[in-house]
């Protein structure tokens, strides 16, 4: 999608589109919403995570290329330099893109030459000087006798090594740029007499034929021009057979100094074939028939530091070689920036030289500078299969989710998500992982068995808090609540990897065209089908069998619905196929505080304080009611139920205490034995406290009844207690790192208990059974119990009293609307219609409750 702006030229107009088209979209899906009458709470996260999706698909290929070269260029930091920046962007980024590929090539043919040059240079070195040395291990051993003949050969190779290494540092020179030319007028037929007569000192006995004019001048160094024509002449003079001159002819075009001339080396050699004669020029691509292999490189750049140029031409007579100069008049001195052979002294790193690279953990950007370690981008595959998954569990939700009531569908729809996130999870296949996957299936069972709302929320926020302590490997307290944290996160962390995945999706050879295929199929068949639809009454009727009437409101309800799915689903999904490091926290502990008492004291006036609450408990049980009503005023039921909310307090503040206490303690013996110690009274005491409230809250129960809220914190207060009893467990057997997955767990486990006896249908079990023993019973309270509660109404109270309860249960859990919805089926509902159509509840007209009138008053309603 981003190629779609790959036409424009300029980055801030691109990124003004960028900004138009994300508020475009956020704007229009709010009014959709609104229009629709879709709730604000999912129109908003859905709104934005579409939003931010539309920014990824566009921004992602505006970055690309800047992601590109930076890993370009640490591949060139680590001597890789085969890699490219591939953009068909035309704005800034698309510039700087293509000048950093021509500089990538640039680099790589340093790279390649100076490799060349190493080598090339080292096998010249090594023949002259293996030469030598066996010369001079021969002279040395007195195999060959120290002669004028043999002294003579060490000699030359000598001077073979000493031209080869001169050659080399003149052309470093020219290369570097640091040659200045001293340019002046210069006799060019006494120059190369010199220049000739040079070549003849160093043993070369061959015929020169001069043919220029004694009076030709021309502007250049001489010095250069000597090193140019020493070297030209030294390589016709090798190449040209014995009792053959070398023709040398010059000549000017203007005939004055400062004009264009030239010059012609001639020889009667074997020549150079057409396809060789770029190759000479460069370094040691000669054919090495005694020289150095410079030669000729050196001459060509003293010539193009001349502005001119040196090449080899067709010979006339239609043999040999023919090397020609040509000098322009006024020449502009090529630097060496211009020259096409790249420096040798390129600052190129060597092959295991230390590089500059950027290290892993050095400074970062983007999400990864955002979220720093907390979440590392490990740099998996791409996650294709995983957004097919999340897109499908989207799909399903939007399709099955029920609106009228909460069903079989929720349960199906939060399964198949959660089968989406934990198939490509990374520890997938852990212990810890598998039994959180496990608790949070039954976690999300009681939407399909229970009517309670509570209950089916409850478990399904569970759920899903289990399901990511899970998939993250949470191991502390920190580690759980950042894991919960880190599940929106997701929605932003992922950007980057979401859009991996599209781009590979969309650089597939069947992707595109599978995704083409399926809209233009869908498109003609909406199409079409509507129009065959209206034209034919038949058809029509086929057309309502097969597809569902949905209204507008519906329809985009729906579609909301499956945004919101799908993007949590990845979000999940994504947190489970890379993780944060939520125990980035966790594995931190504070410095030991350097006094004991300082912890200490706090725990011990804690102590103190729950040992006078546990005596005055005790006073009271001896003492009795009398007791309790003479110095409270208070019923014993009254007494026991007033603090039972502060106890529950207390004993989740200890757990509190504990854990502050064993974090800032020391680790000598000491410290340790007074921990132990302070701790273990503590929890000791804690424990009584959660007895004498349990104890309370059944007195209280049997005194004025029993409702699902006070059952819920009799749950909470014994799993608060369980607690308490595994910190001192695990204190005494030094395995305090798995507390805070016990506690998890046991907390999961006691909410798949508490709806495993379905808390409704127990509490008016309950009630009606204190109303056998006392003959009082709420039966108001008894007509705000869910659908739960209907089968054991309607089986324990007489015919009568049950029909006023559940009167009001075919307006509302068993609506019309929510029973002929497949969508919604639930297993408690189900059992409840049969109850209420068992009471004739069901044929009630809604002006028959004046009969309900004698029940009420005979229960003192």
């Amino acid at each position: 999608m981003s190629a779609w702006l790959d036409s424009v030229s300029s980055l801030k107009a691109k990124l003004g589109l960028l900004v138009v088209a994300s508020v475009v979209t956020a704007v229009l899906l709010t009014l959709l919403g609104s229009a629709a009458d879709v709730p604000a709470l999912l129109v908003l996260p859905v709104s934005v995570a579409l939003a931010l999706g539309v920014t990824q698909l566009l921004a992602a290929g505006m970055v690309a290329p800047l992601r590109r070269m930076t890993e370009v260029s640490r591949a060139m930091a680590r001597g890789d330099y085969t890699g490219r920046v591939r953009t068909s962007a035309t704005d800034e980024v698309g510039q700087l893109a293509t000048a950093f590929n021509r500089m990538a090539d640039d680099l790589a043919t340093v790279d390649r030459e100076r490799r060349d040059l190493i080598a090339t240079v080292s096998h010249e070195l090594r023949t002259p000087l293996t030469a030598m040395t066996a010369l001079l291990e021969n002279l040395a051993d007195e195999v060959v006798p120290a002669d004028p003949q043999h002294l003579a050969a060490a000699l030359e190779e000598a001077e073979r090594l000493g031209r080869l290494v001169e050659d080399l540092l003149q052309l470093s020179r020219l290369e570097a740029g640091v040659v200045d030319l001293d340019r002046q007028d210069v006799a060019l037929g006494a120059l190369v007499e010199d220049s000739v007569a040079q070549v003849r000192a160093t043993g070369r006995a061959t015929d020169v034929a001069l043919e220029i004019d004694e009076d030709l001048v021309v502007a250049g160094d001489p010095a250069r021009l000597r090193q140019l024509l020493v070297n030209v002449v030294d390589n016709a003079a090798r190449h040209a057979p014995a009792e053959t001159p070398v023709r040398i002819a010059a000549g000017s075009a203007a005939g004055s100094a400062g004009g264009a001339w030239w010059l012609e080396v001639v020889d009667a050699g074997g020549g150079v074939p057409p396809e060789d004669r770029e190759r000479v020029f460069e370094r040691f691509g000669t054919d090495g028939a005694g020289g150095t292999g410079l030669g000729l490189a050196v001459a060509r750049w003293v010539a193009q530091l001349h502005g001119g140029t040196l090449r080899f031409l067709d010979p006339e007579a239609g043999n040999g070689a023919r090397l020609r100069l040509e000098v322009p008049p006024t020449p502009t001195p090529a630097t060496s920036e211009e020259l096409p052979m790249p420096t040798t002294t390129a600052p190129v790193p060597l092959p295991g030289a230390a590089t500059a690279s950027v290290a892993p953990g050095g400074q970062q950007s983007g999400m990864d500078g955002l979220f720093g370690r907390f979440w590392p981008d490990r740099g998996g595959p791409h996650g294709l299969r995983t957004v097919a998954a999340a897109a499908a569990a989207g799909i399903v939700a939007g399709i099955a989710l029920s609106f009228t009531a909460v069903g079989i569908t929720w349960t199906l729809v939060a399964l198949t998500c959660g089968a989406a996130a934990l198939a490509t999870a990374r520890r997938r296949r852990e212990r810890w992982t598998l039994l959180c996957a496990g608790l949070a299936v039954l976690l999300v069972l009681p939407m399909t068995l229970l009517d309670a709302w509570w209950v089916q929320m409850l478990g399904l926020v569970v759920a899903g808090a289990v399901f990511l302590c899970g998939v993250t490997g949470a191991r502390t307290m920190p580690g759980i609540l950042l894991s919960g944290v880190a599940w929106p996160l997701a929605s932003l962390r992922g950007l980057p990897w979401f859009g991996r995945s599209l781009r590979i999706a969309g650089t597939g050879s069947r992707t595109p065209a599978v995704v083409r295929t399926t809209v233009w199929s869908l498109l003609g068949l909406a199409v079409f089908g509507t129009i065959f639809a209206s034209a034919n009454p038949v058809f029509g009727s086929w057309v309502d069998q097969l597809v569902p009437s949905l209204t507008f409101n519906d329809l985009v309800g729906r579609a909301f619905v499956a945004c919101f799915v799908f993007a949590a689903t990845l979000g999940a999904a994504y947190l489970a196929l890379n993780p944060a490091d939520v125990e980035v926290l966790g594995g931190r502990r504070p410095t030991a505080l350097a006094n004991r008492f300082e912890w200490l004291v706090p725990v011990l006036v804690v102590d103190a304080v729950f040992v006078a609450f546990i005596a005055a408990q005790a006073r009271a049980l001896v003492g009795g009611r009398d007791y309790i009503e003479a110095t409270t005023g208070l019923t014993y039921a009254d007494y026991v139920h007033q603090g039972f909310g502060q106890l529950t307090l207390a004993t989740a503040l200890t757990v509190l205490v504990v854990w502050i206490a064993a974090r800032r303690a020391g680790d000598d013996a000491g410290d340790r034995r007074w921990l132990f110690g302070s701790l273990g009274l503590l929890c000791a005491l804690t424990l009584l406290v959660v007895a004498s409230a349990l104890r309370g809250m059944s007195v209280y129960q049997d005194a004025y009844g029993f409702t699902t809220l006070r059952l819920f914190v009799d749950v909470f207060e014994g799993w608060l207690g369980f607690v308490v009893l595994a910190i001192m467990v695990a204190g005494v057997a030094g395995r305090g790192a798995w507390l805070p997955r016990v506690a998890l767990v046991s907390g999961a486990v006691a909410l798949v208990g508490m709806a495993a006896i379905n808390p409704d249908a127990w509490v008016a079990e309950r009630n009606i059974d204190r109303w056998e023993a006392t003959g009082e019973l709420d039966l108001r309270y008894l007509q705000t119990l869910s659908a739960d509660a209907a089968p054991v109404v309607a089986e324990r109270l007489p015919e009568d009293v049950a029909r006023c309860v559940l009167a009001d249960l075919p307006a509302n859990s068993l609506k019309p609307e929510v029973m002929d919805d497949a969508r919604a089926w639930n297993w408690s509902r189900s059992r409840a219609e049969a109850a209420v159509t068992d009471l004739g509840l069901a044929e009630r007209s809604p002006g028959a409750t004046d009969e309900c009138a004698d029940v009420w008053a005979a229960y003192g309603e």
